[in-house]
């Protein structure tokens, strides 16, 4: 009998409490509306704040997206080899560090966590075609397996083959900007070039990857590193390597794997400093996620700092309308509100009052987010909606902070004292 009774006790309890919330959301809204512009006025700060962080943090994380999709598209398992010179405790150079095919070639012999390699000889040099001459242009001498390993393949032609690699075929790819500057379009495939005055035959063009960190990813030619070396053979004993990982969870074995093979084949006693060193593109968006972080927190952490200012406006004109609304606060408690009902009236026009501004910030925010994305040298940005949940969470706990104040200081005035105010 005694579960019953409690039981009907909370059945007629919350339906009274959620009607009374409700009547005090609508006596919210019907304040609002009776004050438009001083309303409006009130939560333009929490407008402003609102839409700053919508803003920010959607542009900050399209610019990361951005990046991290770049950088994806590079190979997250991809590493670099090279040979690096020692130096002295002055940073004088102690001896030059070498590298050749029989370094790659014990790699890809005895390195069980790596794919598959790629010789790799960075270059700079003049192509000329018909009247147009490029100078300083990135050449990249290298093997079939480049396009996998840096997924950066050819859509119009072909790439170069493994026998042309052997033959040291002078045939080349040519990236998008190059085949731009050569003013020229895909009928230059299976045409001629010259290469510092070496004829090569164009055999692909790649895909466009477009620039990063004003480098133009654009801007190169890809040919044979056989070739390469008998066009440069001083370069013989001082090549790179591309790595691409079984996966991406063996890259730090692959690493382990490299250093072991190299300094053995170097010649290097415990202790010696390695004359190679290897870079990890998986590092690279490790550190940026990391930093992007940090950035998005503390953009939106120092635009958040501007609600305080809205919810300064908002507790001064609740504690003007306080004061406006004394005799209203008597008539109610002369015929029964509680302390608690007087509270919860007023608190709720103060959440009400900073959630409206709060959702006008976000659509606000949305806009300019839609209107920036437009222009055509800016990243797509989408809203996250994790900072729309904050951002109304923040309005909303704004409007409990701020309103607290104005709101006890109605719920203890004295029904008599309120009545005689005038």
């Amino acid at each position: 009998m005694t579960a019953a009774r409690m039981l009907l006790s909370v059945l007629l309890f919350v339906p009274d409490r959620l009607a009374s919330a409700a009547g005090n959301v609508i006596t919210a809204l019907i304040q609002i509306w009776a004050n438009k512009i001083r309303s409006l006025l009130t939560v333009l700060g929490i407008i402003i704040a609102v839409t700053s962080i919508i803003a920010v943090v959607s542009l900050v994380e399209g610019f990361g997206d951005y990046v991290t999709n770049f950088l994806r598209g590079l190979g997250t398992n991809m590493m670099v080899v090279y040979p690096e010179w020692l130096r002295g405790p002055r940073g004088e150079y102690l001896r030059p560090a070498e590298m050749n095919i029989g370094d790659i070639q014990a790699v890809d012999a005895h390195a069980e966590a790596v794919r598959q390699t790629s010789p790799v000889i960075w270059l700079q040099g003049q192509v000329e075609y018909g009247r147009q001459q490029l100078t300083s242009v990135d050449i990249r001498g290298t093997n079939e397996f480049f396009q996998r390993i840096r997924n950066f393949y050819p859509d119009a032609g072909r790439f170069f083959a493994a026998v042309d690699v052997e033959n040291g075929n002078s045939v080349c790819v040519l990236g998008r900007e190059v085949l731009r500057k050569l003013e020229c379009d895909e009928s230059i495939v299976d045409d001629y070039i010259l290469i510092d005055s070496q004829r090569f035959k164009v055999v692909g063009l790649l895909e466009s990857k477009g620039s990063f960190m004003g480098d133009n990813q654009d801007e190169i030619v890809v040919i044979p590193w056989t070739t390469a070396l008998k066009m440069y053979p001083w370069r013989r004993d001082y090549l790179a390597f591309y790595v691409e990982a079984v996966d991406e969870g063996q890259i730090g074995e692959a690493r382990n794997q490299l250093a072991r093979i190299l300094r053995e084949r170097h010649g290097l006693k415990p202790g010696d400093r390695n004359d190679f060193g290897i870079f990890k593109q998986d590092e690279v968006l490790r550190e940026f996620n990391n930093i992007r972080m940090i950035a998005t927190g503390v953009l939106a952490g120092i635009v958040s700092i501007s609600l305080l200012v809205g919810g300064i406006g908002i507790m001064n004109v609740m504690l003007v309308s306080v004061t406006e609304r004394t005799r209203e606060i008597g008539l109610r408690k002369s015929v029964g509100a509680h302390r608690r009902d007087i509270l919860m009236q007023f608190l709720t026009e103060a959440i009400v009052l900073s959630t409206v501004g709060g959702a006008i910030g976000i659509l606000l925010g949305y806009a300019i987010v839609h209107l920036v994305s437009l222009h055509p040298s800016m990243v797509k940005a989408t809203v996250p909606l994790w900072s729309v949940g904050l951002a109304l969470g923040f309005s909303a706990g704004v409007g409990i902070f701020f309103g607290i104040i104005p709101a006890f200081k109605a719920a203890i005035i004295h029904p008599i004292d309120a009545l005689r105010h005038e």
